[in-house]
């Protein structure tokens, strides 16, 4: 009986050669067995042997396919410099938005830069902590400014939040699917997250009931990636359960201010975590944590102990731009730029199944079943399109739902719609049509 490595290579070289497609489904392990005249544990070891050199993908449910090859870089689209088109990462710049913010930094250059070149601590200034309050109340809300802490951006203060909630081994309940970077976070914290399943109103209560977990990490309003919004029903089921169960909440606010007026899920036992990345720029960023009283100084003292502490001159900048209406100016244009690009997603992606809130940046397209993600990311790929796969927020490897996710905010209205219209011819045609790489 020939070693199980020796059949992985004859199927490694059919897929070489292109006799096995990207995107065909390998048979099921039993008749792959009788096929070969192996045993099923070895035709489970030649696919296991297949996943790991990256020519196959195995997606629970659904059976084992051939990965769709690394799509080259030349764009299909006309793009200055040869640029892909960006529909993965969310960063929306408007086009007058620096000269916007530089009266701001001119103000703190000339009034009060000795200040903002000093240290200071993660509870920033009296100032600041009431403009942070002011824009963060929502749904009749409103925190306590002397709770607010403030980190270098909003990856920081999650990572502050798990990291004071939740022990070394200890168990984090998320959605299912969600925010890749708190997969990192939670890996380098040494922290073990529990897949929490959803369903369209969002997370299941009775998935926290049966987690066993003391920490849930929820985005309640324009998850990301689902770009859905929590309905309020959902929301007070999920208020009572963790109530109940006496259950911490780290509740991600990073999109809410596209959002309905929504206030924390429980705010009594709910740490929010927030920052001007989206309202401004990545480059021009703060983060904020608000806990519940009895959590500020733990918290405040993951912080510190982090490293993940704000810069005086990035909090003063803040400040500034808070006070005086810059930072409103700006978050009411995005949001009629979000609802824009999210009618026009619905006008050139007639007909697909796409699910989002209104006003959000990003959406959720459930792939037609002729198409899987990963081989329909790569065909976008050699079209110039970087889009992303579920397979990038699923918790647990193998379980993503046949969806990517369109970032709606980085490319330019005109770019949007050309690149919208390619993947809607490509999502009407055939895996079969795309060329072996």
């Amino acid at each position: 009986m020939p070693d199980y490595r020796v059949i992985a290579d004859r199927i490694a070289a059919d897929i070489a050669a292109g006799r096995l497609k990207p995107g065909d489904r390998l048979p099921p392990q039993r008749r792959f067995a009788r096929r070969h005249g192996i045993a099923g544990s070895t035709a489970a070891r030649v696919y296991g042997e297949l996943v790991r050199r990256g020519v196959a993908v195995g997606e629970v449910g659904r059976g084992t396919f051939v990965r769709a090859a690394r799509p080259p870089d030349e764009p299909a689209l006309a793009e200055p410099g040869g640029a892909r088109v960006d529909l993965e990462l969310n960063f929306c710049v408007l086009p007058d938005q620096p000269a916007l913010l530089a009266p701001g930094l001119d103000r703190l250059v000339r009034d009060g830069l000795g200040d903002a070149l000093t240290p200071i601590g993660v509870r920033g200034t009296a100032e600041a902590r009431d403009a942070v309050a002011r824009m963060s109340a929502r749904g009749g809300w409103a925190p306590d400014p002397r709770r607010i802490l403030f980190t270098g951006n909003g990856r920081q203060a999650i990572a502050a939040a798990v990291s004071a909630l939740v022990p070394v081994g200890g168990r984090l309940g998320v959605e299912a699917v969600t925010y890749p970077v708190v997969k990192a976070i939670a890996t380098r914290l040494g922290v073990t997250l529990v897949p929490l399943p959803v369903d369209d109103a969002g997370v299941l209560p009775r998935a926290i009931r049966a987690a066993d977990v003391r920490v849930v990490y929820l985005q309640p309003t324009l998850h990301n990636p689902l770009g859905t919004t929590m309905p309020e029903r959902r929301r007070a089921e999920l208020a009572d359960t963790v109530r109940e169960l006496d259950v911490q909440v780290v509740e991600d606010g990073i999109y809410a201010f596209l959002g309905p007026d929504l206030p924390p899920l429980a705010p009594e036992r709910t740490t929010v975590v927030d920052s001007l990345s989206k309202r401004l720029a990545p480059g021009l960023t703060v983060g904020f944590a608000v806990p519940p009283e009895h959590l500020v100084d733990r918290v405040a003292a993951a912080a510190r102990s982090g490293g993940w502490a704000a810069g005086h001159f990035a909090i003063a900048a803040a400040t500034g731009w808070l006070t005086d209406g810059t930072v409103q100016s700006i978050v009411d244009r995005k949001r009629a730029l979000a609802l824009e690009r999210q009618q026009l997603v619905r006008d050139r992606l007639a007909g697909f199944d796409i699910r989002g809130d209104p006003g959000s940046y990003h959406c959720w397209w459930r792939l037609p079943e002729r198409w899987r993600a990963e081989t329909f990311v790569a065909a976008a790929g050699r079209r110039g399109i970087a889009v992303t796969p579920a397979a990038a927020f699923a918790v647990v490897p193998g379980h993503a739902p046949n969806a990517v996710r369109l970032a709606l905010a980085s490319a330019p209205t005109p770019t949007l719609t050309a690149a919208l219209d390619v993947l809607a011819a490509l999502a009407a045609g055939s895996p079969e049509d795309e060329p072996v790489d």
